[in-house]
């Protein structure tokens, strides 16, 4: 059976995104590998063993075009409100919280927010199949 591993993104500048993901999501580097043209960051935390990866292409002057094809990263949060006041304090202007509700019935609580390179991330209220 295969595990879900990591995801990984491109990135314009090393420690603008290190710096966003430590401060919004609690991600630090785990691992750095760097090579001659690219370098590679690993960041997790305590709360899964998923990882994100940042590709910084050394060469690269322009920001990505993320086209039509992306959708999003998400993850879980138990105190959205709590975490939704934390990233608007921090400057990140996390977008409004949306309810998803389907028959009457609450599917789900979030707000995105996005990162330095415009990565849309979906922060999720721990409930339900959003654990």
């Amino acid at each position: 059976m295969a595990k879900a591993i990591h995801s990984m993104i491109r990135v314009l500048e090393e420690a603008r995104s290190v710096d966003f993901y430590r401060n919004a999501f609690g991600l630090d580097v785990a691992d750095r590998l760097d090579f001659e043209t690219f370098t590679l960051l690993y960041l997790s935390n305590a709360e899964a063993g998923f990882e994100l990866e940042l590709t910084v292409n050394k060469d690269r002057q322009e920001p990505y075009r993320l086209g039509d094809g992306y959708g999003h990263l998400a993850v879980s949060v138990a105190d959205l409100d709590g975490e939704h006041d934390r990233l608007g304090a921090l400057g990140l202007n996390p977008k409004k919280i949306v309810e998803f509700n389907r028959d009457g019935s609450l599917i789900a609580r979030f707000f995105f927010i996005e990162d330095p390179d415009g990565y849309k991330i979906e922060v999720l209220q721990r409930t339900g199949r959003f654990q």
